[in-house]
């Protein structure tokens, strides 16, 4: 039992001595303290879901809504430029007259490397007009066709050369020079196999590559296709080009089959076609490859040996149509 001193003061005695009464907010010596405000959670001052917000008398967890006295947290939002300096309009300039540049340059170097390709491409069939439509040369070279195998050991040799060659400004002379000893090997070859056949085979021949190097190359120009990621299947493409063109050397020699040979001609007309493809996107580009534009030459090489190749399959095809 509790004395009566123990007993806590009326209500009147706690308003009239108030330092006597020991109360949780109040010091036993010194000022009273002030209690804390009541909290009434309202929709507004709430940060969390909306269930915790709604429901009164309910405290919300730890971190959705600010305290009494506390102002709301500011959460950053991330942006994109976020991290990035911010570009000025000098910098945005120099880019756009860089891209300008580039594009300037890489249009000199394919119109410089077209140049080049007419040229060798008007050498090559003047000698074939040549070769086809002058009997005595087409006698001679039927006759003598050690005339083609020494065509084919300079078209070779100079190949190499120029395929190794890497600088072509240190070298530019020279590169011409040799160009065009292979341009003229080249064009003796393909005038000494046009002379087997017969001029309308030869005119048909020209029509149909004409045809196809003109689609080729509207075609790489609009497409978005990338043929430059794809040089592994044109590396197996001609491995087994290699090996058709010696199983059918080897089974002509013993019996003629028509339609042996006619099948190698088309498979090989459609793989220099492809690599056609191939070399003109590279020339252009916009793509996963492309050629330096200091590399003209090599681009004009690689093209025209595409086209006297597809040239020269489709003769086959085309003079075995006419027999």
């Amino acid at each position: 039992m509790s004395s009566k001193t123990d007993s806590p003061p009326s209500y009147e005695d706690a308003l009239q001595h108030p330092k006597t009464v020991n109360y949780p907010f109040q010091t036993q010596h010194g000022t009273p303290l002030t209690p804390p405000p009541s909290y009434s959670p309202s929709p507004s001052a709430c940060l969390g879901p909306p269930s915790y917000c709604s429901q009164g008398g309910v405290y919300p967890q730890a971190g959705m809504c600010p305290g009494p006295g506390f102002s709301q947290p500011i959460v950053p939002i991330p942006t994109l430029s976020a991290g990035l300096p911010a570009s000025s309009p000098g910098e945005m300039d120099d880019f756009i007259s860089n891209q300008w540049e580039t594009t300037s340059i890489r249009h000199a170097f394919i119109r410089k490397v077209y140049l080049i390709l007419t040229m060798q491409l008007a050498v090559t069939f003047a000698v074939v007009a040549v070769f086809t439509f002058v009997d005595p040369v087409k006698e001679f070279v039927i006759k003598f066709p050690a005339l083609y195998w020494a065509s084919f050991v300079v078209f070779f040799l100079v190949y190499c050369i120029l395929i190794c060659c890497k600088e072509p400004r240190r070298h530019f002379p020279l590169n011409l020079v040799l160009l065009g000893i292979f341009t003229i090997a080249l064009s003796l070859m393909a005038g000494s196999v046009s002379s087997f056949y017969e001029t309308k085979a030869v005119i048909i021949a020209m029509g149909i590559t004409a045809i196809v190097c003109i689609a080729v190359t509207v075609f790489c120009f609009q497409t978005k296709v990338d043929f430059t990621s794809c040089s592994g299947f044109l590396c197996i493409a001609s491995v087994l080009l290699m090996i058709i063109g010696i199983v059918t050397a080897i089974v002509l020699s013993f019996q003629y089959v028509p339609w042996l040979h006619m099948l190698y001609a088309a498979i090989g007309a459609v793989v220099y076609t492809l690599f056609l493809v191939y070399n003109t996107q590279l020339l252009i580009g916009n793509r996963e490859l492309a050629i330096s534009p200091e590399e003209y030459i090599y681009g004009a090489l690689s093209l025209y040996v595409d086209i006297v190749h597809i040239f020269l399959f489709i003769l086959q095809i085309s003079g075995a149509a006419t027999e």
